[in-house]
């Protein structure tokens, strides 16, 4: 600073900005001073005055009175000043200005930001749009679907069963469907006949009429005379009411079953409904709905149908509790009781008549359906029809069905005598050789289909035991077993790849027939060796001694991924003979530095415990350094317990020389390593790189793999040095679990443009490009999650196109957010409505890989910027502080959904929304000096920071990247600057810069 103010206004001074004074020189000449001097780098804010605060991108020196504006000076300790104030001690950060005579002090980054394109007058100007230098994008390919359709099979047509009688259809008849209650997409437009309707409802109140005047006029004059309304008669006034409610809306049925001549769904009519009849139709409604009182769906379970549309619609469509049908049913009971029971008795004695004189043709038309009943302590009203029965497909829905009724059928008793019959009628089919008829019986009757694909297989009918399977969403690897035996291998590798049992499918299948057991084995290591799973294809073959030598290539490339899937390969090589070359490797490893879990040496050490070589010198030699080394390490890594970890250990001494196991003592496993009682801190590199990083990741080799946009992708060692580098532009990687190949996915608004890279031959191939909202950034080899329009689609990333394999979501739900993905399970959140209409947040969990729906739990005050959903199931919140809210609370929030205490405060400068990747996350926010990027960064299940990483000079602008890949947690900024650390943060990995260098 200079001694005296005059002399300052007269001096040449190192300006780092202007203020500049807009309301006396005006906006256009402000603007127009701005844009002259504009460089990349520099920064233009607006003053509370109105003045503007223009930054340079760097100091120029300058006489201060011929400036374009006030010249803005930096302090000593990092902090602005402008001409005449007086303010030697601001930090970085911090503007003293000088107005009026006095100095007022300002948070820069509290300033309203300006950007002068926007001021940018382009009337006139004739515009020139480039051509691209290399081939342009092409268009987003159309996605193929090849989802999986659920059989649906006709077991009372394969066994030639008749349809039911007409006794015994009016008994199970199913009550008339309200029109406002069917699903929105089954409804069709009725075309009215005016004359019809209004006959029918006067026809359906003739009865009405007719029976219950007399009983109102005596209800009537029995209050007159006790000048009260007696009690009887209050129920009688209830009822008349009930039946009146009742006779309008089977009138109203009526005339839809008149008018509609077929549903949307499929659905038929009601019985004895005819077409263009409403005056009758609704005179047999009333009848029917008035007294007969069925519990829904009875219709579908007595006819054998399996109704798997109107299933559909009643999982999105919650049942509701009739209103007056219970009540009516009671006072039915009380009155008429003996008339229902012995309806129902009668129908009772003949079912059971039928069956135990081997009558099956008769039995079978007019048996019900029996199904395991209500939950406990589910809500039941009293019913005059059959017990209610599940007539849609046997799959969990997201949503549960309303509760059923109680009938006079629905005891114990009747269901234990029902049940025994048809298990007696099943075991004489089958001795019969009526295998059809035996399984309608198990599966539609005793909704037993388990034991129905049991009796299919046992007698050679491996197809429709199949089918039966799949469509009654039975065991995957069952299904997968059947289809295999069946012949349809193409459909059982389907459902394999889709579900992940090939392990389970192939161990079913060994008992029965080793052969079928060995080809779906290749079957499998196939499929994980078109995913880039080497590892995985020689880990699938090596059960069967005849198919090892063939996992060799695959060995060999598994070892060329290095880290721990090297030192996972080399023993099976060992085994298989291999040479010298593979013998050094091994023990190189062996005698390696460094941790042992990132090297790979304690996971090479507990393999050749399991697996001896094929030379007994080699296995000697190899296993007496591996003992040195487990002696050296403190264990194995503390992977496995401690006495598991003994007894691989006692293995290697026993293989191990004589008399190095004798002098070897034993080994004492380490404590694990803890940080202090705050979380552990990591600095990035202090400058910048000189290519930006959009995404990158720790491999399990310790190489870095970088997408840096435009510029192409690199492989780099830990310290930043090029091993391989791809001209394909890139900026998102979506990496395999078992870390092999990657998908280079660059994006072009929301079309998409993929290419594949095999890590292990580093070869790129161009896939597709395809357009999605959304794009998970894991995928298991295959199955590549994405998000459209209509919900979550789940690709193949192996066809040659993009081939949609499963849906969800859709219809009345949708996703709000990005898709969280682990190995095993995938969360997000997921909008829908209430009956009502308003609006209903979810946070949704499903199991991978067979997409099982495990939990649904309801989001209140759901804010999509400051909160990020993980894999486990959970969602991290962040409750930032408000701008204007106390000064003595302005500490951040961390709250985990899932979890039930207050949640964790934290002290963070001008923090933004979280990030994750699986189940880490971190929460970015500025350093102390405010001129760097702070991650406090963590994992599910809990919300306290385990470490912190530190990006000095890094612009919150750009928000930083997290990345979950193996073992290790990667953090990146768009400045160049890459920073790995274990997966609880304790152990640093890698800290690099991105160069151009080769």
């Amino acid at each position: 600073m200079t001694a005296t103010p005059e002399a300052a206004f007269r001096a040449v001074v190192t300006a780092t900005g202007y203020v500049l004074d807009v309301p006396v020189i005006g906006e256009d000449e402000a603007t127009a001073r701005v844009l002259e001097l504009w460089t990349v780098g520099a920064d233009l804010r607006r003053l509370p005055d109105g003045r503007w605060l223009f930054t340079l991108a760097a100091p120029v020196e300058v006489r201060a009175d011929r400036a374009p504006g006030l010249p803005v000076l930096r302090t000593a300790a990092g902090g602005s000043v402008t001409l005449g104030a007086d303010a030697p001690d601001l930090t970085a950060g911090q503007l003293a200005l000088a107005a009026g005579g006095s100095t007022t002090t300002l948070a820069v980054a509290a300033l309203a930001p300006l950007d002068p394109a926007e001021r940018l007058d382009l009337t006139g100007l004739t515009v020139h749009r480039p051509r691209p230098l290399g081939p342009a994008v092409p268009e987003a390919a159309p996605v193929a679907e090849a989802l999986p359709e659920r059989p649906h099979p006709d077991l009372r047509a394969a066994a030639r069963i008749a349809p039911p009688s007409e006794r015994a259809r009016r008994l199970t008849a199913e009550r008339p469907e309200r029109p406002d209650r069917r699903p929105r997409s089954a409804r069709q437009p009725r075309q009215p006949r005016r004359g019809g309707h209004r006959r029918a409802r006067v026809v359906a109140a003739i009865p009405v009429i007719i029976l219950l005047l007399p009983l109102l006029w005596v209800v009537l004059t029995s209050a007159a005379s006790a000048q009260r309304l007696p009690s009887w008669g209050l129920g009688l006034l209830v009822a008349f009411a009930v039946v009146c409610v009742r006779s309008w809306r089977a009138a109203r049925a009526a005339e839809v079953a008149g008018t509609v001549p077929a549903a949307a769904d499929g659905a038929s009519a009601p019985v004895g409904a005819r077409p263009g009849r409403p005056l009758f139709a609704s005179l047999r409604a009333w009848l029917r709905s008035g007294w007969v009182l069925p519990a829904a769906g009875s219709a579908q379970a007595a006819s054998g149908a399996t109704a798997a549309d109107g299933a559909s619609a009643a999982a999105r469509a919650k049942p509701r509790r009739p209103l007056f049908a219970p009540l009516l049913a009671r006072l039915t009971m009380r009155t008429a009781g003996g008339l229902v029971r012995g309806r129902q008795a009668r129908y009772l004695r003949e079912l059971t008549r039928a069956f135990e004189q081997h009558q099956f043709e008769d039995a079978l038309r007019d048996a019900i359906r029996l199904s395991g009943g209500r939950a406990a302590g589910e809500e039941s009203w009293l019913t005059l029809g059959l017990p209610r029965r599940h007539a849609g497909e046997l799959r969990a829905t997201p949503r549960a069905h309303g509760p059923g009724g109680t009938s006079v059928l629905s005891g114990p008793d009747v269901h234990q005598h029902l049940a025994a019959l048809y298990r007696g009628a099943a075991e004489q089919l089958e001795r019969s050789g009526r295998i059809d008829e035996a399984a309608y019986v198990l599966a539609d009757l005793l909704d037993a289909p388990a034991e129905a694909v049991g009796l299919l297989a046992r007698h050679g009918r491996l197809t429709a035991a199949a089918e039966l399977a799949e469509g009654r969403g039975l065991a995957a690897d069952l299904v997968v077993r059947l289809w295999w035996r069946a012949g349809e291998r193409t459909r059982a590798v389907r459902t394999a790849h889709r579900t992940g049992v090939f392990a389970r499918a192939v161990e079913l299948l060994s008992a029965e027939d080793p052969d079928a057991a060995r080809e779906l084995r290749s079957a499998w290591a196939e499929d994980r060796r078109a995913s880039g799973d080497r590892l995985g294809a020689a880990e699938a073959l090596w059960p069967d001694p005849a198919l090892r030598p063939s996992a060799a290539a695959d060995l060999s490339a598994a070892v060329a991924l290095g880290g721990p899937t090297r030192s996972r390969a080399l023993p099976y090589l060992l085994a298989l003979g291999a040479g010298d070359a593979t013998r050094a490797l091994a023990l190189a490893v062996l005698d390696s530095t460094g941790d042992p879990a990132h090297t790979g040496r304690s996971v090479l050490a507990a393999g050749l415990a399991q697996l001896p070589a094929a030379e007994p010198a080699v296995d000697r030699e190899l296993a007496t350094a591996a003992a040195r080394a487990v002696v050296r390490d403190g264990g194995l890594g503390g992977t496995l317990p401690e006495r598991e970890e003994r007894a691989r250990h006692q293995r290697l001494l026993g293989r191990a020389d004589p008399l190095v196991a004798a002098d070897l003592a034993k080994p004492r496993r380490r404590p694990a390593t803890r940080g202090a009682s705050g979380a552990v801190g990591h600095t990035a590199a202090d400058r910048p790189g000189t290519l930006p990083v959009l995404d990158a990741a720790l491999l399990v080799s310790g190489s870095v793999l970088v997408a840096c946009g435009q510029a192409g992708v690199r492989l780099l060692t830990p310290d930043g040095r090029t091993k391989a580098h791809w001209d394909v532009p890139a900026d998102q990687l979506v990496l395999a679990d078992h870390g092999g190949s990657a998908l280079l996915v660059a994006s072009y608004g929301q079309t998409r443009e993929v290419s594949r890279l095999d890590l292990a031959t580093r070869t790129v191939r161009p896939w597709t490009t395809l357009r999605a909202s959304r794009m998970a950034r894991s995928y298991d080899g295959r199955h590549l999650i994405t998000a459209d329009g209509d919900g979550i689609v789940v690709l193949d990333a192996l066809a040659s196109g993009p081939t949609a394999v499963w849906r969800e979501l859709g219809r009345e739900e949708r996703l709000v957010s990005d898709v969280a993905r682990s190995a095993d399970g995938c969360a997000a959140v997921v909008a829908s409505a209430l009956p009502d209409g308003s609006p209903l947040l979810e946070l949704w969990h499903w199991e991978l890989p067979g997409w099982q729906l495990r939990s649904r739990q309801r989001l209140e005050g759901y804010q999509p910027l400051q909160s990020v959903p993980l894999a486990a199931g959970g969602l991290l919140a962040a409750e930032l502080p408000e701008a204007d809210g106390p000064s003595d609370d302005d500490s951040t929030v961390l709250r985990l959904v899932t979890g039930t205490g207050p949640g964790h405060r934290l002290a963070a400068a001008e923090p933004s929304g979280p990030i994750g990747d699986g189940d880490h996350w971190a929460l970015p926010a500025l350093d102390a000096a405010g001129t760097g990027i702070l991650l406090h960064a963590g994992s599910g299940p809990s919300a306290v920071p385990a470490a912190t990483v530190h990006f000095p000079g890094a612009d919150l602008r750009h928000a930083p990247g997290l990345r979950q890949h193996a073992d290790a947690v990667t953090y990146w900024h768009r400045s160049g600057r890459i920073l790995a650390t274990s997966t609880d943060g304790t152990t640093l990995r890698a800290s690099l810069r991105v160069t151009g260098t080769r």
